[in-house]
């Protein structure tokens, strides 16, 4: 098992973000949980250009992530998708470690 599937249409969104910066070449996408939210646990996501030690640098779809070790835990699995419908739209994470989700989708247990 992967540590984390990027779809197609989350990568296209990234790389037009960094693209639209400046910063696709250097930059990537960093995903981070910390604590909070109602479930205990959130999503942090970022860019950053430099991995820290213990960091995960990965190439997802021909994406840069950059993960830190702890994250990495809860994350492991993880699909990362980008939604633009009339009824959401915005990075969705479905995350087969969340034994627990709040109804925002943007905090969770484990």
């Amino acid at each position: 098992m992967s540590l984390i599937q990027v779809t197609d249409s989350a990568a296209a969104r990234i790389r037009t973000i960094l693209e639209q910066d400046g910063k696709l070449e250097t930059h990537g996408l960093r995903m981070k949980v910390v604590g909070g939210g109602c479930s205990g646990l959130q999503y942090q996501l970022s860019f950053d250009a430099d991995a820290h030690e213990n960091d995960s640098d990965l190439d997802c779809n021909g994406v840069r992530l950059l993960i830190d070790e702890k994250s990495a835990l809860y994350l492991v699995g993880t699909k990362l998708d980008f939604l633009d419908t009339l009824q959401e739209s915005g990075f969705k994470i479905e995350n087969p470690n969340a034994s627990n989700t709040c109804g925002c989708g943007q905090s969770f247990a484990a």
